[in-house]
């Protein structure tokens, strides 16, 4: 007996190369279609792959959980964008993989969509990419911009930002308020990465992927795209 084909809900698109194409809006959302045409047009598109919408359509019809085939077929995408870069997501030595997490929906929705830039940065590989850049400064910002946005979409933190607004908040007994700056402080040292450690930091980072899937596909009505960020 035939073994029954699995659903494929990732399209892969890079090096001119695209599961899908333009005609694909309802499957791959606005933003997914597009990237896939653009690719197989010749556009020098960065790699990437979409998550479709029908993820989110099984997460509601099966009590919030993601098809048993997702994982595997994340990881493939993972695995290509990382073979045309050829750069390691989570590497702990040379440039690493940096990815940009969008939501797209089959229709516009203007301000209502997620975004999560440097996914692939942790402890680790920022030190990495600080050496690759010879730029410090520019590696622990790019981090904090990840931790920030991470901390949004998929934790639900409120911003550092928002909550020292609220706290200068003149109020009726002391309308006085001090001026606080909040600055990022770039170690004068990077911290010491740990022998072997690169294994542990590429799980560290497609544990990220995995949770920002889990946050954007259950919380819209969209398709998901991960698309490789160029440093340079």
């Amino acid at each position: 007996m035939a073994k029954a084909k699995s659903t494929k809900y990732v399209y892969t698109w890079g090096n001119k190369k695209a599961d899908g194409d333009g005609s694909m809006k309802a499957l791959l959302g606005g933003k997914g279609a597009n990237l896939a045409e653009m690719t197989r047009i010749g556009l020098p598109v960065p790699p990437g792959f979409t998550i479709t919408t029908e993820v989110c359509t099984y997460f509601y019809a099966h009590k919030k959980t993601y098809p048993s085939v997702l994982q595997a077929q994340m990881e493939a995408g993972v695995a290509n964008m990382e073979k045309i870069m050829g750069t390691k997501f989570g590497s702990t030595t040379g440039m690493p993989l940096l990815v940009a997490v969008r939501s797209g929906a089959r229709d516009s929705m203007p301000g209502m969509m997620d975004t999560i830039l440097n996914l692939g940065l942790n402890d680790q590989a920022v030190v990495a990419l600080a050496n690759a850049t010879k730029n410090p400064r520019f590696a622990w910002d790019c981090y904090r911009r990840f931790i920030q946005m991470y901390g949004d979409v998929v934790l639900a933190c409120r911003s550092a930002k928002a909550k020292i607004t609220n706290r200068l908040k003149p109020s009726s007994k002391n309308s006085n308020t001090k001026n606080i700056t909040a600055t990022l402080k770039t170690p004068s040292s990077p911290p010491k990465t740990k022998p072997n450690s690169s294994s542990a930091s590429r799980s560290s980072s497609r544990n990220a992927l995995v949770k920002i899937s889990r946050r954007i596909l259950g919380t819209n009505c969209a398709a998901l795209l991960a698309l490789c960020s160029v440093l340079g």
